[in-house]
């Protein structure tokens, strides 16, 4: 049996009617009955596309021409957005970026998950879908002499020089601005990643959206900083609101961004900001939401399909440092907070005081094996919250929550296909998929937030 070869070939001319969005924001079509993905084409249209890539079942293209255009395309507003990998859905007007991103989570649900009748809501979205990240994370190159400073291009690791990113907080831009001219000025080497060698790996911003404290982060490959005090200087003189200058130090030869150990250089070593009526300490390594606004309605969400009347036990499961847990706290009987990692942990009993929260517990360990543990002695949860990173959830740990039968599980999600993939298990457990909420706590990327309710079959 001879394998059937594609139709096309590299650097072919083509014609294809797009019909969806890929998962990465890229237009999703079928030529000649082969599909096709195109960077920057919108379903409806009708584009000429140049191949760059042909697989056994798929090929990729870049749009030569638009035939027949979208009548929801957008001008993108950020002059560097056919380069930079950083936004991918700008040109896609904002009331149709909510409808993809409903429609993704709908599909997921259906498609991955095979999960019928459950409601997915429409889209929270933002009045104003601009500047809204707290968090800046950009790294710095050298390209023919020149310091570059801001989001690789993209599918590739070259950075693309950005002076003012048009999702990012203005003291972000400002603090990468500073760095830039300081490092232009002193001479200051970025690092090179084919070498190891050089000083400034990455420029990180973390801006308090209620209080307007600023934190700047430069992450560098070694521990002396030549020139740290003029850097110091520029930062305070140019940075409105800026509380804290860190360096962190990571000298390993790894795509991580942050290393272990913190100096800091000006100022205090934490920032603090507010969700709704809770305080927060953050530090350079904390995890907290980018998209401050649009927290509060998840976080709020998910508190509504908790339902609680403050008579519940509530396990919060990856809890981090302890975020949703305080906002459940409020309103619940007890909470404990499981996870794995111990800096979160000790970030989290941190919140919890200075909140005067005192009916949440956090302990450290692996919710597969913590949740059994809280059964036996005693500990009845009648509400678990899962708030698991983009791959989903431990299978283990749904287990465990199967076994343990809480009447509902929250189950807030950065990713619906794992998302859709862990509610199957649930429902296969003995759980019913209720609802869906997604939440756009990421305006003009692909990527979408959601919060799902399941509830316990009798």
């Amino acid at each position: 049996m001879t394998k059937q070869q594609p139709p096309f070939k590299l650097n072919d001319i083509i014609e294809v009617n797009i019909t969806g969005l890929g998962s990465s924001g890229e237009g999703v079509g079928k030529a000649d009955g082969f599909t096709v993905f195109v960077h920057g084409a919108l379903p409806g249209e009708k584009v000429s596309v140049k191949l760059f890539q042909v697989k056994k079942s798929y090929a990729s293209g870049r749009i030569l021409n638009i035939w027949e255009e979208s009548p929801q395309r957008v001008k993108p507003q950020c002059i560097f957005y056919e380069k930079c990998g950083g936004c991918q859905l700008q040109h896609l007007n904002y009331e149709w970026q909510l409808s993809v991103k409903r429609q993704q989570v709908k599909d997921a649900i259906e498609r991955i998950g095979h999960i019928t009748g459950c409601e997915v809501l429409p889209v929270l979205g933002m009045e104003n879908p601009w500047h809204y990240r707290n968090k800046m994370q950009f790294p710095a190159a050298k390209t023919e002499g020149k310091i570059q400073i801001g989001c690789y291009a993209t599918l590739t690791h070259n950075v693309i020089n950005i002076d003012d990113c048009l999702i990012q907080k203005q003291a972000n831009n400002k603090i990468m601005q500073v760095v830039r001219q300081w490092m232009q000025q002193f001479n200051i080497s970025a690092y090179d990643e084919t070498t190891g060698k050089g000083v400034v790996r990455h420029v990180m911003g973390r801006a308090g959206a209620k209080t307007g404290e600023v934190m700047a982060v430069i992450v560098t490959a070694c521990y002396d900083i030549p020139h740290a005090g003029e850097l110091v200087t520029m930062l305070k003189t140019e940075v409105d609101g800026l509380k804290s200058i860190v360096q962190n130090i990571n000298k390993k030869r790894t795509n991580i961004i942050m290393g272990a150990k913190n100096r800091v250089l000006y100022g205090k070593s934490t920032i603090k900001d507010r969700l709704g009526n809770l305080k927060f300490n953050i530090s350079p390594l904390s995890f907290f939401q980018v998209n401050s606004a649009q927290t509060e309605k998840l976080y709020a969400t998910a508190l509504d399909f908790a339902a609680l009347s403050g008579k519940e036990t509530v396990i919060d499961c990856y809890c981090g440092t302890g975020t949703i847990s305080l906002y459940l706290a409020q309103k619940a009987r007890k909470v404990y907070g499981i996870e794995i990692v111990e800096p979160a942990i000790k970030d989290a009993n941190e919140n919890a005081k200075a909140n005067n929260i005192a009916n949440a517990e956090f302990i450290c360990g692996d919710a597969a094996v913590e949740m059994p543990a809280l059964l036996k002695s005693g500990v009845k949860p009648d509400t678990v919250l899962l708030d698991p990173p983009r791959a989903g959830c431990d299978k283990k740990v749904l287990a465990a929550i199967a076994g343990v039968k809480p009447e509902k599980i929250v189950y807030v999600s950065c990713n619906p296909a794992s998302l859709a993939r862990d509610m199957a298990f649930l429902t296969e457990n003995g759980y019913k998929a209720v609802k869906a909420q997604p939440v756009d706590m990421f305006p003009m990327t692909v990527h979408i937030e959601t919060v799902a309710l399941l509830i316990l079959e009798k």
